[in-house]
């Protein structure tokens, strides 16, 4: 881990500027610019927020907050997961011409969506200020939640990206679990009240993005504390699995040039 703190250090700025030319590369030939990034997340909500609120009726209170929230977080866990996997061999060029630390390259692109979540929870925060949502301290716990959410994400997509290079049905698989995983996750419904019992439990203890959803709404609409068992218990398989992704794509770095 020490070679891995070294070459962030070493090469965050080249991270940094590589996500910011992403990201305006993206708006580049749209006459609508940076304004596709507040669009495209509150339209996704108006439409979940009508067919799931009215369409089929919800009665969870501040419920288009809840789905923004949700939605946000959401977002964040998918792009880092399905975009991860074709990251080394969408680099062909980069990766066989300059050497450079793969996790740079997953780094560089959560930045990009680090940025997009920020833009999504702050209109979260603005429909909560529409909606009469109380406004408390618990609301700072927000930071935590995103942080483990992010070290988890990225342990994961470090793994991803490296059996990627050489699986190349890992791309569908991903898709096909994440699609179930969008529905187990509680986006549209709140699953401490919807369910009970063993399903309620298995849930929020081995879906990530459901228990991040879950304290993450805690904190920003219900005014509740965070769960620091859950999270101290999510912060360590962040940390493992950030320590095993890294330990393979130090090992095995040299040859992805070889086999894409």
């Amino acid at each position: 881990m020490k070679k891995f703190f070294t070459n962030m250090k070493k090469y965050y700025k080249y991270a940094i500027r590589s996500a910011k030319a992403e990201l305006k590369s993206e708006v580049a030939d749209s006459y609508l610019n940076w304004l596709w990034w507040v669009i495209e997340p509150l339209c996704f909500m108006l439409i979940y927020t009508f067919v799931f609120g009215v369409v089929f009726p919800n009665n969870e209170k501040f419920f288009g907050s809840f789905v923004m929230v949700g939605l946000a977080l959401w977002d964040f866990f998918n792009r880092m997961i399905t975009g991860s996997v074709k990251l080394i061999t969408n680099n062909r060029d980069l990766v066989t011409k300059v050497y450079l630390p793969k996790y740079i390259l997953l780094f560089s692109k959560s930045l990009t969506y680090l940025f997009k979540m920020c833009i999504s929870l702050g209109l979260a925060f603005g429909l909560m200020i529409f909606q009469g949502v109380p406004f408390t301290w618990h609301m700072l716990l927000l930071i935590p939640v995103i942080f483990v959410l992010y070290v988890v994400s990225f342990g994961i997509g470090m793994i991803l990206m490296h059996h990627g290079v050489t699986f190349n049905d890992l791309g569908n698989l991903t898709n096909i679990a994440l699609r179930m995983v969008f529905y187990l996750s509680g986006v549209f419904y709140n699953i401490t009240q919807r369910l009970h019992g063993t399903a309620q439990f298995l849930l929020l203890r081995l879906n990530p993005i459901a228990f991040f959803m879950n304290e993450a709404r805690k904190t920003t609409i219900y005014g509740k504390f965070i769960s620091l068992e859950g999270l101290g218990v999510w912060l360590l398989i962040g940390f493992l699995l950030c320590a095993y992704g890294v330990h393979v794509i130090h090992k095995y770095e040299n040859s992805y040039a070889k086999v894409i």
